[in-house]
């Protein structure tokens, strides 16, 4: 592992994630708050870590690993703890395994693609999504110690999030779908280049620069 500031941001992103879970567990006000406190906190190592690596040249392949895996360790962890508590329950739940259905399906993809040398882009609409859900989710971890505006309660506007968000996931998630199975197709294979020896693809990879989009 290449030891730099992105990748710790990385890792501290990862090590977040038991804090956040345990602190939601806190049946009091201030655990909601300190949750939150330490979900914003990941949240902006999220950002940080990209802009950091490509700003000081510290790109790395184990950075681009890492960082798509912590982003959804984080988002799957945390709605399943929501759920756990009740904090989503009912129909919301709906949301939830839409967000989460849709990340397996995506990061599939991307490792499949990976072996095709293919590079799936980040949509402005997935950015949208992505910002949605982190806000969504950041409404749902204070929850009813939140503040309320009028019949609005802080719950209420992260279930909305959170729809929105889901809403937005199907149609990314589509988006994805798509352009990977116009990859997959024999038409597709055929145009891959290959080795003159082997008559395989090219085993001589360049080392990726890090993936800052957000998906």
């Amino acid at each position: 592992m290449q030891t730099n500031l992105p990748n710790v941001l990385t890792l501290s992103r990862i090590v977040a994630i038991p804090v956040v879970c345990l602190l939601l567990l806190v049946e009091t006000p201030w655990g909601g708050w300190l949750a939150l406190g330490v979900y914003a906190f990941a949240c902006i190592t999220d950002f940080l870590d990209g802009y950091i690596a490509r700003t000081w040249q510290q790109q790395s392949s184990f950075g681009r690993f890492l960082d798509p895996i912590a982003d959804k360790l984080l988002v799957a962890s945390v709605l399943l703890m929501l759920v756990a508590i009740d904090r989503v329950a009912g129909i919301n739940i709906l949301p939830a395994a839409v967000i989460l259905c849709r990340e397996i399906l995506v990061s599939g993809l991307r490792e499949h693609l990976a072996e095709l040398q293919v590079s799936v882009p980040v949509t402005r609409l997935a950015k949208w999504k992505t910002a949605i859900q982190m806000l969504a989710i950041g409404f749902l971890l204070v929850g009813e110690a939140g503040p309320a505006w009028g019949v609005i309660t802080t719950t209420a506007v992260g279930i909305g999030g959170l729809w929105a968000a889901a809403a937005l996931t199907l149609i990314t998630g589509y988006d994805y779908l798509r352009a990977g199975i116009a990859h997959m197709s024999p038409d597709a294979a055929a145009k891959r280049p290959t080795d003159p020896y082997t008559g395989s693809e090219p085993l001589d990879r360049a080392d990726p620069a890090r993936d800052t989009g957000r998906s």
